[in-house]
């Protein structure tokens, strides 16, 4: 789904790569310096050949000159699912407690061993930076969920990082926890980017998670917290996430969110969602 034009974009001229869409083809790169140098292959393809021969590629990408042509922002995904993590924060577990009919199965799983894990969209459904998010006709209270994604290789590494809006229900979960995927997985749910940050895990543990929403171009709220603040470790809910799972063309995992707003806040159309996560940029979407 197309976004932003990327010379327009605030976020063009941060590293990391990109999946961008040129002559009407989509092509990954690596932005350096406000540039884009192509990058031999898929993502679904580099994903599958492990993390030594990615970096590798990325090397030889930014050896080349940089694209000249127009390119749009397209979300940076092609062929991967996008799982997602809950109650991993202290914040989350509270605010579900209190939402829902039967609370005490929040505070079981924040204990528990075993994480919450859920597959959020597959690629197809994965909106770009600008484009159109949506809330479901049938919910009453609506929230944006700001969360570090991980990106994971075929292999079961941790290759990088990238901004998520896990958007939710909090009317449906609440109603009932076994309407979970019903609160979270529709048309316009999900967005990623601006773009991949390639990084070891140790550069994860103490990311700044900031979020604002606007409406009528003033802020109506607006949160921040740490991954620091994540009780399970990474490691551990990529573990799980494979415990049975296999993912050839590598796989995203939302790690949960630890901003919640407050009981009287939704969105609503036209809101303008933003969400900065480390040193990537910032992933903006409006509600449509």
């Amino acid at each position: 789904m197309p976004g932003s034009t990327l010379h327009e974009h605030p976020d063009a001229g941060r590293d990391g790569l990109r999946r961008v869409l040129i002559d009407g083809a989509p092509v990954l790169a690596v932005a350096r310096g406000g540039e884009l140098h192509a990058i031999d292959g898929s993502l679904a393809e580099l994903l599958r050949i492990g993390r030594e021969r990615l970096h590798a590629a990325v090397d030889r990408a930014l050896r080349r000159p940089p694209l000249t042509a127009a390119a749009r922002l397209l979300a940076p995904i092609d062929e991967q699912e996008v799982w997602a993590s809950g109650v991993t924060y202290r914040r989350s577990a509270t605010a579900r407690v209190s939402e829902s009919s039967v609370g005490d199965v929040y505070e079981l799983v924040y204990d528990a061993q075993r994480p919450e894990l859920f597959l959020k969209a597959p690629a197809w459904r994965v909106g770009a930076p600008g484009a159109p998010l949506r809330i479901r006709s049938d919910s009453t209270w609506d929230v944006p969920e700001p969360e570090l994604a991980l990106v994971i290789d075929a292999r079961g590494e941790i290759v990088g990082y990238l901004a998520a809006d896990d958007l939710s229900s909090r009317s449906i979960e609440g109603a009932n926890p076994l309407y979970l995927p019903q609160a979270k997985i529709y048309d316009g749910a999900c967005a990623l980017g601006p773009g991949i940050s390639l990084c070891d895990v140790e550069m994860l543990r103490n990311l700044s998670i900031d979020l604002t929403v606007r409406r009528s171009g003033l802020a109506i709220f607006s949160g921040e917290t740490s991954t620091s603040r994540i009780k399970r470790s990474l490691r551990d809910l990529v573990d799980y996430l494979r415990k049975e799972l296999d993912f050839p063309h590598g796989v995203f995992l939302m790690t949960g969110t630890g901003i919640v707003p407050p009981d009287s806040f939704t969105l609503r159309p036209r809101d303008h969602i933003h969400i900065t996560i480390g040193q990537i940029g910032t992933l903006s979407n409006e509600v449509a």
